[in-house]
């Protein structure tokens, strides 16, 4: 398998949350706007299409292609209610801003309508180029603050004297989809990381990693452990839970497979890419589940150099 390298950009789509990246300013209609006006609207905005709201709530959505649709069947005067699409796809202010990008390009669309999360109130609007957009501007950030910070004189481990040494950090992990407390064990580990000077490549493995194993933790079971072992040479995590375990671990290792019930993909999750895209970080990957008792999930990350691939067994006890 080649060596596959984790980019920045990669990196930061985990951190960014959709709330940081739309826009605020957004264009919106009533159901009893008139469709003759439809036109007008969206050529001024230079914009596509628009949600609809309804005391602040978001009711449907309207698009240049229900507005032609109308017009080349020469329908009399109606309203935007009358053709506009009720089963709208949204995404959430402080939804995670890679959920959102995997579902702008699993449904092919250019934007989404962003609401709060319980109220539906329409708080802004997500594209692809505001994604981008946020990406840079991270970037930018990111970029000036590595100018201005001091270089550290050596790696910590070099400074001690041992046979062996390793640093342990761990996270405890809430279950119950607290999306607010989403990504605070990655981001905590990925900040410890920086400050060891461990190479970025390295981190970001190791915050992807971590993320992935914290939502999943999160969402399907009652909540976890997080062990990070730093080592010279490695870093190793340690996932555990107690239940309600994996019934089949060969089918949910496969991409896309998930079992997330509704409530989780309503919050964008559950794709069913958390395992694999853990598996894709890691140098070695072990997982073993036991229904009705627990999983442990092991995962190690070789601290720079050439990755050596090796992924072990995968195990399940009904």
């Amino acid at each position: 398998m080649p060596e596959l390298e984790i980019t920045k950009i990669q990196e930061l789509v985990y951190e960014l949350w959709v709330g940081d990246v739309m826009h605020n300013d957004v264009v919106t209609v009533t159901p009893s706007t008139p469709l003759s006006n439809l036109r007008e609207i969206l050529r001024d905005n230079r914009i596509s299409g628009t949600p609809v709201v309804e005391n602040g709530r978001l009711v449907g959505i309207i698009s240049m292609e229900d507005f032609i649709k109308w017009l080349c069947e020469g329908s009399p005067g109606c309203a935007v209610a009358d053709r506009m699409s009720r089963n709208v796809i949204a995404v959430c202010a402080d939804e995670p801003l890679i959920q959102a990008i995997n579902k702008l390009e699993r449904l092919g669309f250019g934007r989404l309508p962003v609401i709060k999360r319980g109220t539906k109130e329409v708080v802004g609007i997500l594209t692809k180029g505001d994604s981008i957009a946020g990406l840079l501007k991270k970037l930018d950030i990111d970029y000036r603050q590595a100018e201005t910070r001091h270089p550290r004189s050596s790696h910590i481990f070099e400074d001690i004297v041992a046979d062996r040494s390793s640093l342990i950090f761990e996270y405890d992990v809430a279950g119950g989809g607290d999306v607010e407390r989403g990504g605070a064990s990655a981001s905590g580990l990925k900040t410890s990381l920086m400050r060891l000077g461990i190479d970025p490549q390295t981190v970001r493995r190791a915050a992807i990693a971590t993320y992935e194993a914290e939502m999943n933790l999160m969402f399907f079971t009652n909540g976890g452990l997080i062990t990070a072992i730093i080592e010279s040479d490695s870093i190793r995590l340690e996932v555990t839970d107690d239940g309600p375990g994996i019934e089949n671990v060969d089918q949910a290792m496969r991409p896309g497979f998930s079992t997330a019930p509704d409530w989780v993909r309503e919050l964008g999750f559950g794709a069913g890419m958390g395992l694999y895209n853990i598996k894709t970080c890691a140098d070695r990957m072990r997982l073993d589940s036991t229904v009705g008792v627990g999983t442990r999930l092991e995962v190690e990350i070789l601290v720079g150099g050439k990755r050596e691939v090796i992924r072990d067994n995968a195990t399940v006890t009904a």
